[in-house]
C-alpha cells in the first residue's frame, strides 16, 4: 500500500505545489487542533465541574494573574474542589480547610508524590537535581526526608541557635546603622534579603554572608529569583502545550539552561568549602555536615545538594517573602507594635532590646504574629502540586491514579468557615484558636519538614526587631496581600518597594548591646 501512495502523494505534490502548500500551512494545524482536543477531553477527570477552558491551552489564559485568587473565586461557583485544565492537563484544585483535610489528611500515601514538569524537572533540575519539595515519590526521596528530618527536630534547632543570634543582631544593627538611629527611611529589602540569605548558608553549609556587597550574594538571590519562576505552576506554557517543545528557540528553556549552569557554580563551590573545613575538623554545626555525619542516611552526592537546595529556596522564600510584607504591614499598625512590645516587655526590660536568642517562642503573642504572617501573606499560595500514586475517592467520586491536584493554601488559609474575618490582619485569633489549622507549610506527607526552623527563625527576628524599633512608615505601600503584590504572575508573592524608618526605642540601650554582641561575636 505504501508503494501505491507514497507516488501519488508525490505526484499531488509536484503538480499542486500551492495546494499541498496550503493543506501544510491550514489542514494539519487543524488535524493537530482535533486531534490534541479529543486527547484533552478523554484526560478529564469524570465527575469534577470547572470553568469553561480554551482549546489548546485550557484555563492558562484565566489565571495569568493571582491564580490562586482566581481559584478562591472559582470555588464559589463550581464548588470547593473543582477541575481545571491547564493545556492538556486536568488539575483538581482543592479550596478549603474542610476538603483539604478530607482529601490530603485522609490520603497522605497516596498523594506522596509530585507531576513532572518539562521546564524545571527535565531543563534546570537535570544536572543539581531537585529539591525534596519538587521530587516524585521513589526512594532517594525516603532517603532525603529522612536525612532532612534528622536534621530539622527541634534538637538538632538547638544547635543553630547560635547561627540565629549572630544573623538577627545584624539584621537589628543593619537597621539602626542604615537608617543612622531612626534619622533616615531605609528599603528594608536588602537586609531581609542578606538575613534570608545568610542564614540559609549559616544552616546549610555553616558559611556566612556577612555582606550584601559580596559578589555571591547577588549572584545566589539572583538565581534563586530566577529559579524560583521556573517552579510556577503557571508560568511555563511548555510544561503543558506538548508542541512547544519542539521549539529549539525557547526562551524558557534557553533561560533555565542558563541558571542551572550559574546555580552548579555555586553549589559546587559551597560543598566544596564545606568538605575542606570538615576534612580540617574546623567545621560549624550545619545541616549538611549533620547529614553527612549521619551514617545511617546513606545519601550520595545528588541527595546531598537536594537537601541544601531544599533548605536553601525554602528559606529564601519563606523569610524573605514573610518578613518583608510583615515589615511594610508593622509600619501602619501601631496597634500591633504596641501589643507586642507590652508582651514582650513581661520578659524583656527596654534595656535589653536583643532578646535571648535561646527564647522557644515563650512570648505568646509574638508567636501568634508568626503564625498570623505565615497565614495572611501565605508564601506558596498554591502549595506544589501533588501527583497521586494511588486511587483518591472525594464525595463519592474517583480521582484515578496519576491525576495532578493542586492544594489553594491561600484560599484554605482564608476559608471563611474557620475564621470569620479572614481578610483581617489580627494576631489574637491564633490565641482566641490555637489548634486552627494553617496551610502555609502544606499538609499531609509532602509538608514542609522545616516549618520548626522557620518559625523558630521568624519569632526570633520579630522579637527583636519589634523589642529594639518603633517601625514608622517612610512611603506609602499596599499591604493587602492581593492588591498590594508586585508581581502578580510569580509563585512567591512579594510586596512592591518601600521604606520605613527604624526608630530605636531606646537607643543608648540598643547601641551598648549591639556592641558587647559584636565583642561576643569576636572573641
Amino acid at each position: 500500500m505504501i508503494s501505491t501512495i507514497a507516488p501519488l502523494l508525490s505526484k499531488q505534490l509536484f503538480e499542486h505545489t500551492l495546494r499541498s502548500a496550503i493543506f501544510t500551512l491550514i489542514g494539519l494545524p487543524i488535524i493537530y487542533i482535533l486531534i490534541n482536543e479529543y486527547i484533552r477531553r478523554s484526560a478529564r477527570v469524570k465527575g469534577f465541574s470547572g470553568p469553561f477552558n480554551w482549546p489548546l491551552v485550557g484555563n492558562i489564559p484565566d489565571i495569568k494573574y493571582n491564580a490562586a485568587e482566581k481559584y478562591r473565586e472559582w470555588s464559589k461557583i463550581y464548588g470547593e474542589v473543582y477541575q481545571i485544565q491547564l493545556g492538556n492537563v486536568p488539575v483538581i484544585v482543592v479550596n478549603s480547610a474542610d476538603a483539604a483535610k478530607k482529601i490530603f489528611g485522609q490520603n497522605s500515601q497516596a498523594l506522596s508524590s509530585r507531576p513532572v514538569f518539562w521546564t524545571f524537572h527535565k531543563v534546570l533540575s537535570n544536572t543539581a537535581g531537585t529539591t525534596i519539595g519538587t521530587s516524585p515519590f521513589n526512594d532517594s526521596l525516603k532517603r532525603r526526608r529522612k536525612g532532612v528530618a534528622s536534621a530539622v527536630n527541634k534538637p538538632s534547632i538547638a544547635t543553630y541557635i547560635p547561627h540565629l543570634d549572630v544573623e538577627t543582631k545584624d539584621f537589628v544593627k543593619e537597621g539602626f546603622e542604615n537608617g543612622k538611629a531612626g534619622r533616615v527611611g531605609v528599603d528594608p529589602m536588602p537586609m531581609i534579603q542578606r538575613l534570608s540569605l545568610s542564614l540559609s548558608l549559616t544552616l546549610n553549609w555553616g558559611t556566612r554572608m556577612g555582606s550584601r556587597n559580596d559578589p555571591l550574594f547577588h549572584e545566589i538571590t539572583e538565581v534563586e529569583e530566577a529559579v524560583s519562576k521556573f517552579r510556577s505552576t503557571t508560568g511555563n506554557l511548555q510544561d503543558y502545550i506538548p508542541i512547544m517543545r519542539l521549539n529549539p528557540w525557547s526562551s524558557g528553556s534557553k533561560s533555565a539552561r542558563e541558571m542551572r549552569a550559574r546555580r552548579d557554580v555555586y553549589l559546587a563551590k559551597l560543598n566544596r568549602d564545606l568538605d575542606s573545613r570538615m576534612e580540617k575538623g574546623i567545621h560549624k554545626p550545619c545541616i549538611q555536615a549533620n547529614v553527612i555525619e549521619d551514617k545511617g542516611a546513606a545519601l550520595n552526592a545528588e541527595e546531598l545538594t537536594s537537601i541544601s537546595l531544599t533548605m536553601l529556596s525554602g528559606g529564601l522564600d519563606t523569610i524573605t517573602t514573610l518578613v518583608q510584607w510583615s515589615v511594610a504591614l508593622l509600619a501602619q499598625r501601631k496597634d500591633i507594635q504596641d501589643e507586642a512590645v507590652k508582651e514582650i516587655r513581661k520578659f524583656y526590660s527596654e534595656e535589653e532590646p536583643l532578646c535571648d536568642a535561646y527564647d522557644d517562642q515563650k512570648c505568646e503573642y509574638v508567636a501568634a504574629l508568626v503564625r498570623e504572617c505565615l497565614r495572611y501573606y501565605t508564601v506558596l499560595r498554591l502549595a506544589l502540586p501533588r501527583a497521586t500514586v494511588k486511587d483518591v475517592f472525594y464525595e463519592g467520586k474517583l480521582i484515578p491514579a496519576g491525576s495532578t491536584i493542586y492544594l489553594n493554601a491561600w484560599a484554605c488559609n482564608m476559608d471563611p468557615k474557620v475564621w470569620h474575618d479572614p481578610f483581617t490582619f489580627r494576631p489574637t485569633r491564633w490565641l482566641e484558636q490555637p489548634d486552627a489549622p494553617l496551610f502555609t507549610y502544606g499538609l499531609g506527607y509532602r509538608m514542609c519538614a522545616g516549618s520548626l526552623l522557620a518559625n523558630r527563625e521568624l519569632y526570633l527576628t520579630y522579637m527583636r526587631m519589634l523589642n529594639s524599633f518603633e517601625i514608622l512608615p517612610d512611603s506609602d505601600v499596599e499591604t493587602h496581600p492581593v492588591k498590594g503584590s508586585s508581581d502578580p504572575t510569580s509563585l512567591v508573592t512579594m510586596c512592591r518597594d518601600y521604606k520605613v524608618i527604624f526608630q530605636p526605642r531606646n537607643e543608648g540601650a540598643l547601641r551598648k548591646a549591639l556592641e558587647e554582641a559584636d565583642k561576643q561575636v569576636q572573641q
